[in-house]
């Protein structure tokens, strides 16, 4: 599962960027799951990683191979093999550009439909919707992957189904030429050259069937493929912090390894360009520059956050709203009143003040009379 973010100039051997991806299609209301994308890296240990026989190293005397099999919590697991030799900046370009790319990615798919179809790209909406859900996941390479189901629905949406022409086989023919053709330029600049990011050749496309099947997988275990990712936080992955970080002397302070310390000052010293201003690598660099959410999804996937809120509001107060009660008095106005006890309260916190006084008199008493006072 993977894609790869290309680079137009290599600054090192093997210093390529490494994504990876996952593609699903399916029947009916055609639909199909998309990339895990991962970012830039170079080589990295895996589990498990065989010997060599000709043992080659690095220009800075690293070997480009490691002979240890790695247990899955292994610290060294996901960590470059030659630190100098990493990609740093493809690393952080790739993120600051994977939802740019998401969208071209989208783009490609409907144009591509719109062909497949005889239709304008701008009539394509009265005869099918695409609709996507998306996952973001840190790998322990702290390198983001996207995880997404890609969906054909009728004009109308999931209640309505995609013209005949559009099937699964269409489906999946406009993912992979989607990917293939679907690329960002980077601004170019003295610090870096030219960079291009783009999908990598890694392609794998599945059906999602209704039911278990024993060659494809079932949209309830796509559900929990797709949950998995969203409920894995990036402490397992050692991608980045969950806060801001506002100076070098932050990105110092880190509790991070030294490979992520070394992306998010990467981060920070891209910020400064002015020709990436645009891309708030600074604000952003505790995230190893991803601007994007963990899960997003198009309007009519399914439902939105909007609505989502607006029900658990309405459950929250009984599924009825306010301006529905004619007894209902909305006080639209505030003022700041006071603080501290209500008179009540603060006789009950006057009492109990003198009770406590009361005791520590009685135990200096007994403490002068001679008795041993435990605490």
């Amino acid at each position: 599962m993977g894609a790869e973010g290309r680079t137009e100039v290599q600054r090192a051997p093997y210093a390529r960027m490494h994504e990876c991806r996952h593609w699903q299609a399916a029947p009916g209301s055609t639909q199909a799951a998309r990339p895990d994308v991962a970012s830039a890296s170079e080589r990295v240990r895996r589990i498990p990683v065989l010997p060599r026989r000709d043992d080659p190293h690095c220009k800075h005397g690293r070997r480009l191979g490691c002979a240890l099999v790695h247990t899955e919590d292994d610290p060294l697991v996901g960590l470059p093999l030659c630190p100098e030799c990493y990609d740093c900046v493809g690393h952080v370009l790739w993120h600051a550009h994977a939802g740019k790319l998401w969208n071209r990615f989208t783009t490609a798919v409907r144009r591509y439909l719109a062909t497949a179809g005889g239709i304008p790209r701008s009539k394509l909406g009265e005869h099918l919707v695409v609709s996507f859900a998306k996952v973001a996941e840190f790998q322990q390479r702290a390198a983001i992957h996207f995880h997404a189901v890609v969906r054909l629905d009728g004009p109308d949406g999931a209640a309505s189904s995609a013209p005949a022409w559009a099937t699964e086989d269409v489906l999946l023919d406009a993912v992979e030429h989607a990917a293939a053709s679907s690329f960002v330029t980077v601004a170019d600049s003295d610090a870096y050259g030219t960079e291009r990011v783009g999908w990598g050749e890694q392609f794998d496309a599945h059906p999602i069937r209704p039911l278990p099947d024993s060659d494809v997988p079932s949209d309830s275990a796509v559900a929990g493929y797709m949950a998995k990712y969203v409920t894995k936080g990036a402490g397992e992955t050692g991608a980045g912090v969950d806060y801001r970080v506002t100076s070098l002397e932050d990105i110092r302070a880190a509790v991070v390894n030294r490979d992520v310390r070394a992306l998010m000052g990467t981060c920070w010293r891209l910020g400064g360009l002015p020709e990436l201003e645009h891309l708030r690598l600074r604000p952003w660099a505790h995230s190893l520059g991803y601007r994007g959410h963990i899960l997003t999804n198009s309007r009519r996937y399914s439902t939105t956050y909007g609505a989502l809120r607006e029900e658990r509001a309405d459950h929250r107060r009984g599924d009825t709203k306010p301006e529905d009660d004619p007894d209902t008095i909305t006080e639209a106005a505030w003022r700041y009143v006071g603080s501290g006890y209500t008179p009540g309260a603060a006789d009950f916190a006057l009492g109990i003040a003198e009770d406590l006084a009361n005791l520590r008199e009685i135990k200096q008493h007994m403490i002068a009379e001679g008795w041993k006072y435990s605490e």
